[in-house]
């Protein structure tokens, strides 16, 4: 009798904790602390992403599952007409592009979200079939050399400067190759057999794969939907094992040895949500099915991380812009998420917070439909706010980022004075004691709508302004002061001079996010006694809120120039930024507190009242137990 060993290759191991990477991926072993067999299960899963601003059925798409780019396509009711429109995928939205030159549907794409091309297609107002060829920086379309046969429904894949076209209607069977300057017909036999249309591809320019879809009538091949799987070698196709599924207009993913097919119909009203992957040899129909059957979706990433944007589906025509993400993984993975929390007793914006999400403190701003500043501070307990002890000025913008904890919070400078409404800019702080308020340590200079983070007892207050009055007699500056809990010091000069930026950490290990006008994306970390540059946010913004620790932060809302009140989370892991869940109100000038995994947003522009409470996502080997009954 054969054992486990010589079936899997590995031996049942005796461990008295469960392995912690994926290493052990296929492996059982014996956990003698708990007494019980273990092994580590992978699942494939489809779920629901944020849906495209513009529904479109046969657009192209480049990227991976989180950085995507989706292009052209066709409008509801019936697919007519096209459009030119493009968005950019982040891992949770869509946000708009350039549009491309030409509106159009049913065309080849490939490469990256910062360099795709698109290629061929169909415009239906115009009733054209097009040759044409456009190449995507990342923000703007510019047209290149066409294609030698216009055509299409036609497949594509490889890279914007090494790419691939075969098949497409009107009918050629021609395989073109493009250099990133020319295209050029490759000659026989690099011609697939039979002029198929309306399937999905992917893989690189000189090992691709094409699957599915169907044959053009009157060819010399039956029509409908296929099975059938082409591999290309950089000059001749052969044909490959079938798929499972027949069906035409379906969405695929990976490289040539690893690949995903998804949704597609055998014409309307019949939709399938069926998912295969292709391992360079044959098919497997996995247990996870899309929510809803879909067709003439376009998809990109890999077999195991994909995307699929946008289609139609039954009743016909239903063209959507529903979007959902797949991942195959032997890690059970729960998805960061914004939820609601209790709302402020008075609302504000340019608050100042402390503390943690089940213990935050917000105090001061400037309160609803006025310019007047309060001192109103109120804490939270993980559900609600109460009013504790005002502080003794008036003042909002006394330092953007978490500084201190609900019973030792710390507020330095800001714009307010004794009364309200008040212009002056501070240079004073206050300490909160868990009941009330007191004076600190003046600054060196006054301060106003400058970053912050640390402690109370030591903080940091970097760039910002300075001046006196912050309506006709205030500069923008660069300068740091640390603080101990008595005295006010100056550190190292802030990277440029700032203003409106969050901040997050301690004072040895700070980090200064954004601001300015009209906005920056500069990102500055700070050891203790200097500022260098770290990696920049993805766009410019300001007036954020922010919390956790240098090297496990987090950034939410703000404004963009172009893109006006954002929602966007970005978290950083203290070398490159992510973006994650969005909050559910996008606003500016809000607070923020606690920390990467569980973070609080409060209040903001035209939030006010607002509180959401953000859990981090995480990862974790899927491991299960062995029913040994």
């Amino acid at each position: 009798m054969s054992t486990y060993k010589n079936l899997i290759g590995k031996e049942i191991k005796f461990l008295t904790t469960n392995p912690d990477n994926d290493a052990a991926e296929g492996q059982i072993w014996y956990n003698s602390t708990a007494g019980q067999f273990k092994n580590i299960v992978g699942a494939s899963t489809w779920s629901s992403t944020g849906s495209l601003s513009t529904a479109r059925r046969e657009s192209g798409a480049a990227g991976t599952q989180t950085a995507s780019v989706v292009f052209g396509g066709g409008l509801a009711p019936n697919g007519n007409p096209d459009t030119a429109a493009t968005e950019e995928y982040d891992g949770f939205n869509f946000t708009a592009s350039g549009n491309m030159n030409q509106a159009r549907e049913g065309m080849g794409a490939a490469g990256t979200q910062t360099a795709a091309l698109a290629f061929g297609g169909a415009n239906y107002t115009t009733g054209g079939v097009l040759a044409s060829n456009e190449e995507y920086g990342g923000s703007s379309w510019t047209a290149a050399n066409a294609m030698n046969n216009p055509r299409s429904y036609v497949a594509g894949f490889g890279l914007q400067t090494a790419a691939i076209a075969v098949g497409g209607g009107p009918g050629t069977a021609v395989t073109e190759s493009y250099d990133g300057t020319n295209w050029t017909n490759l000659s026989s036999p690099s011609n697939v057999p039979g002029i198929l249309f309306t399937n999905a591809s992917c893989g690189t320019q000189t090992a691709g794969v094409i699957f599915g879809g169907g044959y053009l009538d009157g060819f010399g091949k039956p029509p409908g939907p296929k099975a059938v799987t082409l591999e290309w070698d950089g000059s001749s196709w052969t044909a490959s094992g079938n798929m499972n599924q027949a069906r035409r207009r379906l969405g695929g993913a990976g490289t040539q040895t690893a690949a995903l097919g998804f949704g597609g119909y055998s014409g309307p009203p019949t939709f399938f949500n069926v998912t295969e992957q292709y391992d360079g040899s044959s098919w497997t129909t996995l247990s996870a099915t899309l929510a809803t059957a879909t067709g003439s979706m376009h998809g990109s990433g890999t077999s195991k991380s994909a995307l699929s944007a946008g289609g139609f589906t039954a009743p016909a025509p239903n063209i959507v812009g529903t979007s959902y993400e797949f991942n195959n993984t032997i890690n059970a993975i729960t998805q960061a998420a914004w939820a609601s929390g209790g709302a402020m007793n008075t609302g504000r914006s340019e608050g100042q917070t402390a503390g943690t999400q089940t213990a935050s403190l917000m105090s001061g701003g400037i309160i609803p439909g006025s310019d007047a500043m309060t001192n109103n501070s109120e804490e939270y307990n993980g559900s609600s706010w109460s009013e504790g002890n005002n502080l003794n000025l008036y003042r909002r913008g006394g330092g953007f980022g978490t500084q201190g904890t609900q019973t030792a919070g710390l507020v330095s400078g800001g714009n307010g004075g004794p009364s309200s409404p008040a212009a002056g800019i501070l240079s004073t702080a206050e300490e909160y004691n868990g009941t009330s308020w007191s004076d600190g340590g003046d600054m060196p200079a006054t301060k106003f709508a400058h970053g912050a983070c640390g402690t109370q007892t030591a903080g940091l207050a970097f760039s910002g302004y300075t001046g006196t009055n912050v309506n006709s007699d205030k500069t923008t500056v660069n300068t740091t002061y640390e603080y101990d809990g008595t005295n006010w010091t100056a550190g190292g000069n802030y990277g440029i001079t700032n203003n409106n930026m969050a901040g997050f950490g301690t004072q040895t290990a700070g980090v200064g996010v954004g601001g300015s006008y009209p906005a920056s994306s500069a990102v500055y970390e700070y050891d203790g006694s200097s500022w260098t540059s770290g990696t920049s946010v993805p766009s410019a913004r300001r007036g954020m809120g922010a919390f956790g620790i240098q090297t496990a932060g987090a950034v939410c809302g703000g404004y963009n120039p172009s893109a006006a009140t954002l929602s966007e989370t970005l978290i950083y892991d203290g070398t490159n930024w992510q973006v994650s869940a969005p909050l559910a109100t996008g606003r500016i000038s809000l607070g923020g507190s606690g920390t990467q995994a569980a973070g609080l947003a409060a209040g903001g522009y035209p939030a006010l009242t607002t509180t959401e409470e953000f859990t981090g996502g995480t990862s974790a080997l899927n491991i299960k137990t062995i029913s040994t009954s």
